[in-house]
């Protein structure tokens, strides 16, 4: 079974056009889209309205860094100080080019820090990179099965 990917924004116009880009890419993974970062720990913690959800975590956690209720960076060290949410990717897909936001989301552990090409056609080839990058070439952590990348 194929992981999900975990994609936190809460700008409507990002939102969409990340959908677009991830959907030219072809992957079979599924895409969770979450508002904002209470929400993302909710499903993550399988809480609220995702208590019901299948047990598992995403292939990757797509997470815009200024988020209403819970930032972008609580839900980052949410997530890489919990054993059990620790080894999921997490990038960082944000518009901010302050170094103290870069600094302090690689000083909580993210994967990637990915600022948000400001074009529509640059964004949609990043965020199709991503998409494949981390749902098929990256090599997940033993124990976990490597999702398929359908045609």
């Amino acid at each position: 079974m194929l992981k999900p990917i975990l994609l936190v924004e809460d700008n409507p116009k990002d939102l969409e056009l990340t959908l677009v880009a991830l959907a030219k890419t072809n992957l079979a993974n599924e895409v969770i889209t979450l508002r904002d970062g209470a929400e993302a720990l909710d499903y993550l913690y399988r809480r609220g309205a995702y208590e019901d959800r299948a047990f598992g975590n995403p292939a990757v956690v797509l997470l815009d860094l200024k988020l209403p209720k819970v930032d972008g960076l609580q839900v980052l060290e949410t997530i890489k100080k919990d054993p059990e949410l620790q080894a999921v990717p997490v990038v960082m897909l944000t518009s901010s080019r302050e170094e103290k936001d870069l600094l302090k989301s690689y000083r909580l552990g993210v994967n990637a820090y990915v600022v948000k090409p400001v074009g529509f056609k640059e964004f949609l080839e990043g965020i199709q990179d991503l998409g494949v990058f981390w749902a098929v070439l990256n090599e997940p952590p033993p124990g976990s099965a490597k999702p398929k990348r359908s045609s």
